[in-house]
């Protein structure tokens, strides 16, 4: 599976922005989906994620309430709207594909998923 991601750029803090993943395989419904974040100078971190189907949705505590994944089978894309966004926020956005049997376990830090997209710059301004 391939994962193109985008929709990143350069927002002032409270704006918005919606990021895209788009997947070259129809087997991308059988996929959980995430969204993850690397700052400079830390390590890559859990944001969202999203069950194959849909119906169950997970995120770290630093984005509830403000960023909300969701995916489109049928057009082999999964979403992140990113509302309120904080300086903090600023970082490497890369989406990923994962196999695995527990969703939950796509939270545990240093998760390997089985594929990962390019990354896309999110940059928040003060």
């Amino acid at each position: 599976v391939q994962l193109q991601a985008s929709g990143g750029g350069l927002v002032q803090a409270g704006g918005s922005l919606r990021l895209s993943c788009a997947a070259s395989r129809r087997t991308f419904s059988s996929y959980h989906m995430g969204w993850f974040r690397q700052a400079p100078g830390k390590e890559r971190e859990f944001v969202a994620a999203i069950s194959w189907s849909g119906g169950s949705t997970y995120y770290a505590d630093s984005v509830k309430g403000r960023f909300t994944i969701s995916r489109d089978n049928a057009k082999n894309t999964v979403y992140l709207q990113m509302n309120s966004l904080k300086p903090e926020d600023t970082a490497v956005y890369y989406c990923a594909a994962a196999h695995t049997p527990f969703i939950a376990t796509m939270t545990a830090p240093g998760f390997r998923a089985d594929y990962w997209g390019q990354g896309t710059q999110v940059t928040v301004s003060s």
